[in-house]
This record gives C-alpha cells, structure tokens and sequence, in this order.
C-alpha cells in the first residue's frame, strides 16, 4: 500500500506550488529542504534534483513534465491524429529523430526554465513536472527515460485528471504502473494563480449564456489589467474555455474527427465537406469563435494539399444541411431552424429549374439512411428533423403546380377548398421569412415571357385575392368567384377568337367598319349560344378586343414576319412581342402555321427563336 506526502506553498506572488511524493516508504525518508538564504525549496532523491525559486524551476536526473493541452496549441501530428491523446508529456534529454520520426534520449536531461516559459509554452494555467526514484530503472539516463515513458507514458498523456487538477486520481492511475515496492514517485504541480483567477471568471461568465455581455467583458479586462496579463494569454485562455462548453466540444471535436478522416485520404469528398460546413453553420448559431475552425483547419491541411470535389452549390448547402440531421447521434444539437429550410426550398427550384435530380436523390438517400439508422436502433427523433424537410417540400410541390397550371394552363378550376389549403401553404412559407411566398412562386413566375395575359391576371387576383384574407377585407367565396369570372372571360375570350377569325376568313374580307363589326358579332354570338358554346351576350370589351387581336395578328403575318424572316431581324420580332399584348405562344404558333402553309424550313424559325434566349 503506497503513501505520500504533500507540500504546498507559493513560489512568488501568483505561482503556487504542490509537491507530492508517493511510495510505500514515503515518510521515512527526506526528499526536500529549504535554502533560506537563496529563497529555493530543494526536492531530491538520488540522482534527482528539483528546485524552485522565485524565478524558475531548474532540475537535473530523469522524469519531464507534462499538462493539458490547450485548445489551439500547435500539437505534434502524431497526438493530433489520435483524439484520445489531451496531455502533453516531454521527457528530459527527448530529441526527435527527423529520419524516423522516433524520440532518442540523451543522458543530457538537465535544465531551468522561467515562469513565463512555463506557461507559455505549456499549460497557462497548470503544469505538473515528475521524477521517479526506482532501485529497478537502468543506470544510465537515457535508458531510465525510455523505461519511464514505457510505463507510464501511455496513461499520463490520456489521463482526464490532469486537466480536472485531481492529484489523488492521478497518483492512482499512475503509481501502480511502476510494479516496484520501492518506487518512488515525484510529482511538483505549478500554478499560475493569476491565470486561473482570470479562466475561472470568463468560464463563470461564458458557461451562463455562452456570451459576455459588454459589463461582464470590463471586468476580464480590469482583471487582467491588475495582474498584467498579455493579450496572448488572455486570448488562448478564453479560447480554450470556450471550445471546453460541452455543446461546443462536441462540435468541434466531430469537425476534427471529419478532417482527419480526409487528411488521410488526401480529399474532401461532397459528403465531407457538407459535413464541415454544417459543422461550421452549427458553429455559428451556437455563437463559437471562428478561431476554433481556423485552428484545426491551419493544423490539420498545413503541407497538405487536400483537394474538394466540385458540385453545384444548391446540391452542396442541400448535403450540408441533410447531414446535419444526423449529427444529433453525436450529441450535437443541429436542427434544421427557418434558414436552413428555406435554402432547401430554394434549392429544390433550383434544381426544377435545371431539371437536375440530383436534389431527389439526395433526398432519396437521406431517407434511406434515416430509415436504416431508426432501424438499427437509433434515436426515433431523428426522424422529426427529417420530416419536417419532407413537409415543407411537399407544400413546395403542391403551391408550385397548383399555381403553374393556373399560370399557363386553360380552365382550371380552383375551389374553395383548394384556396383554404393554398392560405395554409402561404402562412407556412412566409413564417420561414417575411413575403417568403410571393418571392419563390410569383416574382419569377411574372417575369417569365411566356405568361399570358389571363395567367398574369389569375395569379395576380389570386395573391391580392389571399393578402385581403390575411387583412380580413375579404374572403376565400370572394376569392372563388372572382377566379371564375376570369376563368370565363377566358374560356369565352379563347372561343370568341377561333369564331371571329373564321368567320372573317371565310365571310368578311374587311370588318373595319362598326356596321361590319355589329353583324359579325351578332352572327357569331347565335351560333355560339345555338351550339350551347355560351350562354349570355359576348362582353363588349371582349368582341373588341378580339378584333383588336385579330388586326395585330394580320398584321405581323402580313407585313412584320416576312420581314424578320427575309432580314434574319430578331429585334423586330422580340419589338413586336413586348408592344402588341400577344401572348408568346399565341404567336409561335402562328408563325408555325404560317411556315407550314408557305413550305418554308421550321429550322430557320428555330434559328430566329434562339436568337432571344
């Protein structure tokens, strides 16, 4: 059964000092003195010397010291490769051989360092140094250190002890490693008092709400300016507190983890790097400094040439985010908020848009996945993020076609039914972000050169039509009827237009007199009530118009088509298009006819067509 001896005291003002001694012998021998006149406390064994002074430490014999890493210290590859690995541990007389990549020993081991080196280049806070007296360690020092390293070297550099500062669960994990009964072990703790004051008022802060408000932030710089404190220090003790909050370690450690994966493979595949960039979004909200990225990123590429995988950018924020649905497995707190599901809309358009189904088969695999995961025993709450994506895309679909065929389709009927849903659907949309509705179905929607008159004019009674039942000045009957009526106008307008212009094909030649306009209407509006095609008077506005159509539409085939064909003159054409009022299609398709019946090539209307898009 071991014991040991503790002392405790203070090297200078803010250094504080432990001295522990274990061993089964431990109180019948000396180990220490005090050298009044120098100010020094000297603990020895033989062989081994540690001294502390009010400057530094100086020692000589074996052992090293080791501490905690902090986040961002520029580890070797070797630890930064292994997540289990968070102490650091130099051996005295350890020189690194650049050939091997090995660690030699010489029997050179002595040394002093200052204080400010200590906790600088170590820990800033906590630094532990050891020695160890043993009858059974080799004669020589280089050997007694690769024994040391051998026997304990493994479990000092993964013990949590060290960062908790648990000194009795260290000597536990440690001292039985020796298998000798006349061991003895050494271990003198170093602590920077000033230091730690300033970590534990920023944790105590930052642990509250995981930011410092701007009272609290004056109080870390009036601390630190009374203990004069550098900007260094201040800066990587803030950061490694805030990479050690459990919500953020855990993201910052699976970003670590995904980088390492692709350092050793030398590329950062799609799935990858949507996994860091959600990491990173994560980061974000979660109010993470950006230096905890910038770190691993420096440490983890340096003299490596990782190289990523082009893909288009709405396929890969659409990865990012999906691959965040499962970043809850890890404990990582990553739900899909409004942001990000409005990028997923966007790019399910975008992907309409390009008739791209990339974007259905990632979706496609992310079922899959969350299925299998639920199946092999995962967490069945992974399957609300996942449902959300799927209802809010369903509602794309269903708004999108609904009012596409309303756009550019004829007769079609919307009931009151439908128009309830459709309100439904725009309160969804526009709770991602305000207007969010009109902006992802009608601000395109009215810039496409394609829609008609009567489409401009559905979708545009439709959207005043809901924003007056939002407002409660109207309602979904007023709604109703108001679509119908221009569905009418419509249905009559579209059979109006093939009477008239057969009528004066093959009976009037001119009709540009009222007498003449009269007695076609009147002729045209029995046969159409005879064949039950309408049941009431054909509207003025509606006769006169189309005749107005039929005019612009003798006009273009008699005088402007020929010209833009025999000129190649696509400004004509597109002039024509923006001033008459034809609806696009109206006009390709008489410009068809018109090739037809004149035995022209339909390449060379191909060719004026494209010379628009």
């Amino acid at each position: 059964m071991h014991k040991d001896i503790r002392l405790h005291g203070q090297a200078r003002e803010g250094i504080e000092y432990y001295v522990m001694v274990v061993g089964t012998e431990a109180y019948q021998r000396y180990f220490f003195n005090i050298v009044q006149e120098d100010d020094q406390l000297r603990i020895f064994s033989p062989g081994n010397e540690f001294i502390i002074d009010t400057q530094g430490i100086s020692h000589l014999g074996n052992g090293g010291y080791f501490c905690e890493y902090m986040f961002g210290v520029d580890l070797p590859t070797t630890d930064l490769t292994k997540p289990e690995i968070i102490n650091r541990l130099v051996m005295y007389g350890g020189q690194l051989d650049e050939t091997g990549g090995a660690v030699r020993f010489s029997d050179q081991s002595s040394g002093s360092e200052s204080y400010d080196r200590i906790f600088f280049d170590g820990n800033a806070v906590c630094n532990y140094f050891f020695f160890v007296h043993s009858p059974l360690l080799s004669r020589t020092l280089r050997h007694q250190q690769e024994e040391l390293v051998r026997q304990i070297g493994k479990s000092i550099k993964r013990s949590t002890a060290i960062g908790e500062e648990r000194d009795d669960i260290l000597i536990e994990e440690i001292f039985p490693l020796f298998k000798d009964a006349g061991t003895q072990l050494f271990i003198i703790k170093l602590i920077n008092c000033r230091h730690n004051e300033y970590r534990n008022l920023f944790r105590q802060l930052y642990f509250q709400n995981k930011k410092i408000s701007d009272e609290d932030f004056n109080r870390l710089v009036t601390l630190a300016a009374g203990h004069q404190i550098d900007r260094y220090q201040q800066e990587r003790i803030r950061i490694d507190v805030m990479y050690r909050h459990p919500a953020n370690k855990r993201i910052v450690d699976e970003y670590r983890n995904i980088l390492l994966s692709c350092n050793d493979r030398g590329i950062i595949s799609n799935l990858d790097n949507a996994r860091l960039t959600r990491l990173k979004t994560l980061s974000v909200r979660n109010k993470l400094p950006g230096a905890l990225f910038y770190t691993l990123d420096e440490m983890l590429k340096k003299g490596r040439n990782l190289t990523t995988m082009d893909e288009l950018d709405y396929l890969s924020e659409t990865r990012q985010i999906l691959e965040g649905i499962f970043l809850r497995e890890k404990q990582i707190e990553s739900r899909i908020d409004r942001e990000d599901m409005l990028k997923l809309i966007r790019a399910k358009k975008c992907a309409m848009e390009n008739r791209d189904h990339s974007f259905d088969q990632l979706m496609l695999d992310a079922s899959k996945e969350c299925d299998e995961k639920i199946r092999d025993g995962a967490d069945p709450e992974l399957l609300d993020g996942f449902s959300y994506v799927i209802t809010y895309l369903d509602r794309f679909d269903s708004v999108a076609n609904l009012i596409s065929n309303l756009a550019f389709m004829e007769n079609v009927r919307i009931n009151d039914e439908i128009l309830r849903g459709l309100l439904e659907h725009k309160a969804a949309f526009d709770n991602l972000q305000d207007n969010c509705f009109r902006q992802l179905f009608i601000r395109d929607l009215f810039e496409n050169a394609y829609l008609g008159r009567f489409g401009r004019r559905k979708v545009q009674a439709l959207m005043d039509g809901l924003e007056e039942i939002e407002a409660c000045n109207s309602s979904i009957e007023a709604l109703s009827r108001r679509l119908l009526e221009i569905d009418n106008e419509e249905r009559i307008s579209l059979v109006l237009l093939e009477h008239v212009r057969d009528r004066i094909r093959n009976f009037y030649s001119r009709f540009s007199t009222k007498a003449d306009q009269q007695a076609l209407r009147r002729e045209v509006t029995e046969e159409l009530k005879t064949r039950r095609r309408i049941e009431t008077d054909i509207p003025d506005h509606l006769f006169n118009e189309t005749i107005f159509t039929i005019k612009k539409e003798a006009m273009y085939l008699h005088t402007l088509l020929p010209a833009i064909i025999s000129e190649c003159n696509v400004g004509l054409r597109e002039d024509f298009l923006e001033n008459s009022g034809l609806d696009r299609f109206y006009v390709e398709e008489l410009e068809r006819e018109y090739y037809e019946k004149n035995g022209l090539d339909l390449e060379g209307l191909y060719q004026i067509r494209k010379g628009l898009s």
